[in-house]
């Protein structure tokens, strides 16, 4: 195995520049013997004499014109490489990916995202809405370097650190008899349709968690209509085919502008919002500072009522 690196093709350099292995030497801060050596080094790795000695100057040999160009090639791009991991690590540029469910894709990152891009407008980012399953795996398959949404599985490779805690409530038509309560029971929940979201999602999975434990008094098994997302829920709502069971962030969007939300309790029920990570694996500096942005963000703007945040 070759012992020659980029030190010794840059000795290489010098001396070529320099004609001198005097100049050269001072040039790099090292002894006139130490590079002497250097250079004897990379001429027997080559097996081939790299420079022409005469009394007065040191010049080029027909093999060192020929490896002149690729050596300033392979320090430049070397030099190159180093900047770019500099300026990663400076945060000049980069990429940082994120996934989230809909209600803090749509609610909570768009403000965090306008001052991290006034920080950092060199990073790319990558936002992906996603359902709590597939954004877990996502993290799991090292896709997105961390998610935001609620603990679906407790997947043992995963961290979840929380952020939000929100409440379940009941969202219903603006001119329902119940709009205008402050508060409702679980037990006066109405005889409406109820919708809920499909299975893929967290908030069905915890509902469903609930529902089998007996934590609240409401049956699951024999729902007629399921909604993938949030904004379709919203959208039947507003027509009037039924009410839902939503946590307090994912009925505070735009979608849900003109229907109502009644927060419930005895017992009061509420779902978790967490960072979820990889277990051993560290954030990119550009990724540290997106979730840094995130959580200075949530400190200090207005969150919806019965959305309170949360510390590890």
């Amino acid at each position: 195995m070759s012992n020659i690196s980029i030190r010794h093709v840059q000795a290489f350099i010098e001396v070529a520049r320099s004609g001198s292995f005097t100049r050269a030497a001072e040039h790099l801060h090292l002894t006139q013997s130490a590079l002497t050596a250097t250079i004897k080094q990379l001429e027997q790795d080559a097996g081939l004499t790299l420079f022409d000695r005469t009394t007065r100057r040191v010049v080029l040999s027909a093999e060192g014109e020929h490896f002149m160009p690729v050596a300033e090639r392979l320090v430049s791009d070397f030099n190159a490489a180093l900047d770019d991991l500099r300026a990663r690590a400076e945060l000049q540029q980069g990429k940082v990916s994120m996934a989230g469910s809909p209600s803090v894709v749509t609610r909570l990152i768009p403000g965090a995202l306008v001052e991290f891009r006034r920080q950092y407008p060199s990073i790319q980012v990558d936002i992906r809405d996603e359902s709590a399953g597939s954004l877990e795996q996502r993290v799991l398959n090292n896709e997105v370097d961390f998610a935001i949404a609620g603990n679906h599985s407790q997947q043992p490779e995963l961290s979840y650190s929380p952020l939000l805690s929100d409440r379940y409530g009941l969202v219903l038509p603006a001119d329902h008899p119940l709009a205008r309560m402050r508060l409702l029971s679980w037990q006066q929940l109405p005889d409406d349709d109820l919708l809920l979201l499909s299975e893929d999602t967290g908030i069905r999975a915890q509902l469903q968690r609930f529902s089998q434990s007996g934590h609240i008094p409401v049956q699951l098994d024999h729902v007629q209509i399921e909604v993938s997302n949030p904004a379709g829920m919203a959208a039947l709502i507003s027509k009037g085919l039924g009410v839902s069971l939503l946590p307090a962030l994912a009925a505070d969007t735009h979608s849900f502008a003109g229907v109502a939300f009644v927060p419930l309790h005895d017992p009061v029920v509420e779902r978790e919002i967490c960072v979820i990570t990889r277990k051993g694996r560290a954030l990119s500096p550009a990724a540290a500072a997106l979730l840094d942005t995130a959580r200075q963000h949530l400190a200090k703007v207005d969150l919806p009522n019965w959305v309170e945040t949360l510390h590890d």
